[in-house]
């Protein structure tokens, strides 16, 4: 009933999300039905994204190839992170997973998710 209401349309924010859902589930009370929420937190999803999977899903199952591809492996290859706290500089860690956040990458990463 409510999964995908308000993602990525225009005017449409968390807001009117919570606000529909409350609206949902005190209609379904008054009514004496029974509800149940679930609730999934994927703020931290695209941090569990392997390079590699993604790739291939985007090859297989979007048909990215050529050089649009190999944009994608440029981006994706040899990523390094480093971090400053208080002044202090980590050590680099190499990235082998981590995409940033957008429709294409959700849809990705939910095709890895499901073939593994």
């Amino acid at each position: 009933m409510f999964p995908g209401k308000t993602a990525y349309r225009h005017h449409h924010s968390p807001e009117t999300a919570v606000v529909s859902l409350v609206n949902d589930l005190i209609r379904a009370v008054d009514a004496g039905r029974v509800s149940a929420l679930v609730l999934l937190d994927l703020s931290s999803a695209f941090d569990t994204v392997d390079h590699e999977c993604l790739l291939t899903v985007l090859h297989d199952r979007f048909a990215v190839t050529g050089p649009a591809l190999n944009w994608f492996r440029s981006y994706l290859s040899e990523r390094r992170q480093t971090f400053i706290v208080g002044g202090a500089e980590s050590h680099t860690v190499s990235m082998d997973c981590s995409v940033p956040q957008g429709p294409l990458e959700f849809i990705s990463y939910t095709d890895c998710c499901q073939r593994h």
